[in-house]
């Protein structure tokens, strides 16, 4: 009986935090700064401006940040986490690890932890992996953060990526949901790694170490072919998310609340569309905060839980997300109280 309990335990989000720097980059700035317009920008991305954390400071300044934020609206005391999952592709350094620098920063004393890169993705997975640890009874608290700081990794003189990404860090602490009806009750998630060649970094790693010319040839910058990347994008993020409704028998109609990855309005609709869910169900904030890789939705969350307080118990929201690697995936989640 008490292994048949621990098989029933299921994860859910008790709480979520963000962090966004002050500094907003408009489209019309970036107007100055290469050949492009606010026009062309909207048009193709909807995106209208994005924050920029300032120079120096590093992931962990954001990550450190909404991790408290989170924490503090629990209730919870650092000292209380057991785990620590940071979804990055922008670190601090390559060792030690984000997570490491977040939990001696906030005093998680008794929590261990890691960075988990899977690009865009990232926060699907790193959720997911959360919910595993939960469910196996062997952890009751488990810190979530989706952090990057995009603009160290963007080149600015190139207007076919500069456009596209913001900095920013969101937060959840998953716990065991007191009714097993609720919480996070399903996934899917894929990778494939023939994406490599259409959006990665090239330098930088063990392949092809730092050096003057990697430097001089700007290749310690995202890599990305855009129409390529959109075109599998498109269809791989809204293929899994009529696949994580289809599993649980469920329809567009159901889901309250679609949290796609804000990479593209463009890709947002498209999967809203596959997926039968109208756009006022779909959470965008694209126009305020462009792409933050492994912040994009956390930050939706905060959006709908937070500050409009929209999410009631019961609402199944759906989270889709697809990223370099390529990586893809969804979450089915069953609310499971009223904030």
């Amino acid at each position: 009986m008490e292994m048949q309990q621990k098989t029933l335990r299921r994860a859910h989000i008790s709480s979520v935090g963000r962090f966004l720097p002050e500094k907003r980059l408009t489209n019309k700035e970036l107007e100055k700064m290469i050949d492009t317009s606010d026009e062309w920008i909207v048009t193709r991305t909807g995106i209208r401006e994005r924050r920029i954390l300032e120079p120096g400071l590093g992931n962990s300044y954001m990550a450190v940040r909404a991790a408290r934020d989170c924490l503090e609206r629990a209730g919870v005391a650092p000292e209380a986490v057991d785990t620590i999952i940071v979804a990055t592709v922008t670190p601090d350094m390559f060792f030690p690890s984000t997570a490491c620098l977040v939990q001696r920063d906030i005093g998680a004393i008794k929590a261990w932890g890691f960075d988990l890169s899977a690009g865009c993705s990232g926060f699907v997975f790193a959720l997911t992996t959360a919910a595993q640890f939960v469910e196996s009874g062997r952890y009751d608290r488990v810190l979530v953060i989706g952090s990057d700081v995009m603009s160290s990794i963007i080149d600015y003189t190139d207007r076919a990526t500069c456009v596209l990404f913001g900095d920013a860090a969101g937060a959840v602490l998953i716990e065991p949901c007191p009714e097993n009806d609720f919480g996070i009750i399903d996934f899917v998630q894929r990778c494939d790694g023939s994406g490599e060649p259409h959006l990665h970094m090239k330098a930088g790693g063990s392949r092809k170490p730092a050096s003057m010319e990697t430097v001089k040839n700007r290749e310690h910058y995202v890599y990305q072919e855009g129409a390529q990347v959109f075109k599998v994008a498109v269809t791989q993020m809204a293929d899994v998310t009529v696949e994580i409704l289809r599993k649980n028998n469920l329809t567009g109609s159901d889901v309250s609340f679609l949290l796609p990855h804000q990479a593209n309005l463009r890709i947002i609709k498209a999967c809203a569309d596959r997926a039968g869910i109208p756009m006022e169900k779909v959470v965008v904030n694209i126009d305020r905060f462009a792409n933050t890789t492994a912040a994009t939705i956390p930050l939706c969350l905060y959006d709908i839980v937070v500050e409009d307080k929209r999410v009631k118990k019961g609402d199944y929201l759906v989270m889709s997300a697809f990223g370099a690697g390529y990586t893809w995936g969804s979450v089915l989640v069953r609310w499971w109280e009223d904030w």
